[in-house]
């Protein structure tokens, strides 16, 4: 709030608004309840008025979802989540349908729909929720929030303002957001490339015979994955029962991600494993590989000291190298690409939930370098990748920075922090 301060203005004098998050406000804002400048009604069910296409929006809390034949109500219209997501108001337009588990409102004249819309973004809305397990939140609770306006001119001002450098600020979002899918692409076609094609673009290069490798250096050999492994296993059914708060790591297709051949593990489920051959059968080892095979097939990472020792679920295969292998993570990569993410999906079978079998794991086609040589790749992506992995950090830093801002100036406009009644767009000005 000091940077907006040391931008824009303040007003000349304020006044105690009494309510703690608000504040200070200007002296000549009008303090009310929300009841004072909207009526709230309830959603309904859609499904009896739902066609395919045609008809009117029906909203819910993520926005246009279904079409309804009939409409519940007609004019601008801030939407708000009565039960799941109730922290993400709407602003709508027009006639339109809402679901039973969001309220709609009927707007009064002393206020404008736009300018109602940025100051409930500030709503408390975690103070409101009556239900932990499933967030809800009642009418009588929600128009009983606190609520300051100004005049209809000031309205229309600071609504002109926020239009205009909200815009601006999800515009520089929206190029960064761009920037890191570009990033993403790069990184995943570096990956393809060093594993299929090497990192010696001049070596004489051969038909691999395998539609989704396509030609590989001359010297390279195309191997099925099951004479790299000296073996594959996955985990067993009926690991609840061995759950606890305290054990060995129990991994999941939670922590693997396409993002990187490194485990995750922001989500951690533990479990006390069965004596045994079936406990040790689907143990982890240092350098084996981590395969989804549901879900995001072919998701994969190598086997380090954060998980080692740990054991694998039933939707992760577990693939130990043999000696032919040199480096781990050059398999990994490998499974990692566009090459091998073809094969899989022409593997993977059960209808709308795609799975792969063990033998798919075993039958995928390798484009296999000699021993340095998968040393040497595994190296180059791994360098490259922390490269991408800075610039998309870099970027995502400044997203959020960008919206930190975006929030505080929407707060100090439509609360009287900042005062915009000689703000002039730039566009205006030119």
């Amino acid at each position: 709030m000091a940077e907006l301060g040391a931008k824009y203005q303040q007003y000349e004098e304020y006044k105690d608004s009494g309510v703690e998050r608000l504040g200070q406000v200007p002296i000549d804002w009008t303090i009310f309840r929300l009841k004072n400048v909207l009526k709230i009604r309830n959603g309904r069910d859609y499904k009896n008025v739902e066609v395919e296409s045609g008809g009117y929006p029906v909203y819910g809390s993520g926005g246009i979802f279904k079409r309804s034949s009939s409409y519940l109500y007609d004019g601008k219209s801030i939407l708000f989540g009565r039960k799941g997501t109730i922290d993400k108001p709407l602003l709508v337009s027009g006639r339109f349908w809402t679901v039973d588990t969001m309220f709609y409102s009927e707007i009064y004249d002393k206020a404008i729909p736009e300018y109602i819309y940025y100051q409930s973004l500030s709503f408390p809305f975690s103070l409101l929720t009556t239900n932990t397990a499933l967030p809800s939140m009642t009418q009588e609770d929600l128009l009983e929030l606190s609520f300051i306006l100004p005049t209809l001119s000031e309205q229309i001002q600071i609504i002109d303002f926020l239009d205009f450098e909200t815009v601006r600020i999800d515009t520089l979002i929206d190029k960064q957001q761009t920037l890191i899918q570009l990033l993403k692409e790069k990184r995943q076609a570096v990956i393809s490339h060093a594993v299929t094609k090497g990192l010696n673009p001049s070596v004489p290069i051969k038909d691999s015979g395998v539609e989704w490798l396509g030609e590989v250096p001359k010297h390279w050999e195309v191997k099925k994955n099951k004479h790299l492994l000296e073996f594959v296993t996955s985990g067993s059914r009926g690991w609840a029962g061995y759950y606890a708060d305290e054990g060995k790591l129990f991994f999941r297709i939670t922590n693997l991600t396409r993002d990187t051949i490194e485990p995750t593990l922001e989500s951690i489920q533990n479990v006390i494993p069965p004596l045994g051959a079936e406990g040790e059968r689907s143990k982890i080892q240092l350098d084996d590989l981590l395969i989804s095979i549901t879900a995001d097939l072919g998701s994969v990472c190598v086997a380090d000291n954060s998980i080692s020792g740990g054991f694998v679920r039933q939707h992760v295969s577990l693939c130990r190298p043999n000696s032919s292998v040199k480096s781990s993570r050059w398999l990994a990569y490998f499974i990692l690409s566009d090459s091998a993410k073809e094969q899989f999906i022409g593997s993977g079978y059960g209808g709308t939930k795609i799975q792969l079998s063990l033998e798919d794991i075993r039958e995928l086609n390798i484009a296999y370098p000699p021993k340095k040589e998968q040393e040497n790749i595994a190296s180059y992506i791994d360098l490259k990748l922390k490269k991408f992995e800075l610039l998309m950090s870099q970027a995502e830093q400044a997203i959020q920075l960008m919206q930190e801002r975006r929030t505080a100036l929407i707060s100090a406009a439509v609360t009287g922090k900042i005062d915009v009644r000689g703000w002039r767009s730039p566009i205006d000005e030119n």
